[in-house]
């Protein structure tokens, strides 16, 4: 399979009923970001032999997470993604967005910071073309698998 035919199979995955809260609000330009979650998704869907670990991205949840099958194939594709990325002036996701976030206080007070920094992040996003959007995206889910691993104590 092709990354062409990958990608057009996340964009299946990402329109799939189990996450309609996302689907429902966003512009065609907001929905080439879902492949980036997607993708996340796929590998721990993807994985045999899942350990049972569980992990909630608002109203998507997946089982079975095996933190070491899902970085060894991020890190496949990233170096696939990188070796295409030649916009090196701009990063889409920050270490520091994801920073200072606890189970705690999700329920308020992070809300409105995460609404902010989500804010920033999109319109970096929406700078861009969508195939370079869709390779900075992808390029960068390290940030947030680390991030998921720390929050989630994967």
């Amino acid at each position: 399979m092709n990354f062409q035919q990958r990608l057009q199979s996340l964009w299946s995955l990402a329109s799939r009923p189990s996450c309609p809260p996302l689907l429902a609000t966003a512009s065609q330009m907001q929905m080439a970001a879902l492949p980036c979650l997607g993708f996340t998704l796929l590998l721990w869907s993807q994985v045999p032999g899942a350990e049972g670990q569980e992990f909630q991205f608002g109203p998507c949840q997946v089982k079975g997470v095996v933190p070491q099958k899902l970085w060894e194939a991020f890190w496949a594709v990233k170096d696939t993604l990188q070796a295409q990325d030649n916009i090196t002036s701009v990063q889409l996701l920050q270490q520091e967005v994801l920073q200072n976030v606890s189970q705690e206080n999700e329920m308020f007070t992070i809300r409105d910071s995460a609404h902010r920094r989500f804010l920033l992040f999109q319109r970096a996003f929406k700078q861009l073309d969508i195939e370079a959007a869709l390779t900075k995206a992808l390029g960068e889910v390290d940030i947030l698998l680390t991030w998921m691993q720390k929050f989630y104590k994967l």
